[in-house]
């Protein structure tokens, strides 16, 4: 069916020895990227919307460790699709460079090529 979102869902593994689930829904004006650390699981929750050039992000529910981290994701991509995107990070200790490196790089790459395909 075209009217369904399109999905994708890839495992991001860091310097650290970490492994991460990054789960990304697409919609026509938006997407929604969960991130999670072992289990499937949803946790803090920003969200950010893009338009006329201004991004506004707000914190749905606060992160225990990184809320900096969701707030950039969710910022960076809402601006590259200008549309709506909510970030919901889950993970189970402090994220460390090479963790957020690995994640940012991996959601860029996916929002990238949907980017391209015409999203």
């Amino acid at each position: 069916m075209d009217n369904e979102p399109a999905a994708e869902e890839k495992v991001v593994s860091s310097g650290t020895g970490r492994n991460f689930l990054v789960h990304t829904t697409f919609f026509q004006n938006g997407c929604f990227i969960i991130v999670s650390e072992g289990e499937r699981r949803i946790g803090a929750l920003s969200v950010a919307i893009s338009a006329s050039n201004k991004v506004n992000v707000a914190k749905v529910i606060p992160s225990k460790y990184d809320s900096i981290f969701i707030n950039t994701i969710a910022e960076k991509v809402s601006s590259m699709i200008n549309g709506i995107c909510l970030v919901s990070l889950h993970n189970n200790g402090q994220l460390q460079l090479d963790d957020m490196k690995a994640i940012m790089g991996e959601v860029m790459s996916i929002v990238g090529s949907k980017k391209h395909e015409g999203q």
